[in-house]
């Protein structure tokens, strides 16, 4: 589950930490830090919207660019750089694009296309060529 469907149930578990006085008797943790999730969604190193200093659009993911004859190495590679960095939730579909008018939509914008530019660096010229002008991940 990718953070846009979490906030739903972390915003359900703030509430219920509320209602009970936070007597929790110490079996859950203290979801207080949650409280405001549009901010802490890109501050959670776990969470899909995080960028770190080190993350940029000509950062190499993966060894050797995809050519025809080595896909399912590649894919291998490309799946666990994805998942070491919670963004493999870009191109699976399990995080959806948001609406526009949806706080989350800047930050889903700019990490789809970091991802986006990513896959591109991480492509032969030839096939980046006909990737160049997808509008985002899920459709690469």
């Amino acid at each position: 589950m990718c953070w846009h469907n979490q906030r739903e149930v972390v915003s359900s578990m703030v509430e219920v930490e509320g209602s009970n006085n936070n007597n929790n008797g110490g079996n859950r943790p203290n979801m207080n830090r949650f409280a405001n999730l549009d901010q802490y969604a890109s501050d959670d190193s776990n969470s899909p919207y995080y960028l770190n200093n080190g993350d940029h659009p000509g950062i190499a993911l993966v060894s050797q660019p995809l050519i025809s004859n080595i896909y399912n190495s590649w894919i291998r590679a490309m799946t666990m750089s994805l998942i070491a960095k919670s963004k493999l939730c870009f191109v699976d579909s399990s995080l959806s694009r948001p609406t526009l008018d949806d706080e989350c939509y800047n930050d889903w914008f700019r990490c789809n296309s970091m991802v986006m530019s990513w896959i591109l660096h991480a492509i032969s010229h030839e096939i980046a060529d006909s990737m160049m002008y997808i509008a985002n991940t899920e459709d690469m």
